[in-house]
């Protein structure tokens, strides 16, 4: 092979990468406009229904304490772990245990919502995040 067909191989290879790495990127911007669609739904779906935003609080990583956000949202699973804020954002409920977050409450910063919640967690429990928001407008959890 000459040194112009190596070449040749190399780009094309590149370029293969380059288009596979764009295809990702475009489904995932698409599954987080989707899910951010149904989580904009679910907000004004409970609007709707009268369910009010209660005070969201995180976890620490511990396990042990629990710390004020200042937001306000719905729970979307028991053990309260993630939750949608009435700014219609979608937050992991869960901090670094610190002895100054207990005084002054913990800072969430808000997360592009999955799909699918609890895939790629130790537990083994997942649900697509249109079950789950469906489950929680019909069983709210206070």
């Amino acid at each position: 092979m000459s040194a112009d067909e190596r070449a040749a191989r190399r780009r094309a290879s590149a370029h293969a990468a380059e288009v596979h790495v764009d295809a990702q990127r475009k489904a995932r911007e698409a599954q987080q406009r989707q899910a951010r669609e149904l989580v904009a739904r679910f907000v004004r779906d409970v609007t709707e229904r009268g369910i009010p935003p209660v005070p969201l609080a995180a976890r620490g990583y511990g396990g042990r304490h629990r710390y004020r956000t200042g937001l306000r949202g719905w729970y979307l699973k028991p053990d309260r772990s993630i939750a949608v804020a009435a700014d219609g954002e979608f937050y992991i409920l869960s901090v670094p245990d610190s002895a100054l977050a207990r005084v002054r409450g913990a800072r969430v910063a808000p997360t592009p919502p999955p799909l699918t919640v609890g895939e790629g967690a130790r537990d083994g429990e997942t649900l697509p995040l249109a079950d789950l928001l469906r489950l929680r407008l019909d069983q709210p959890l206070g």
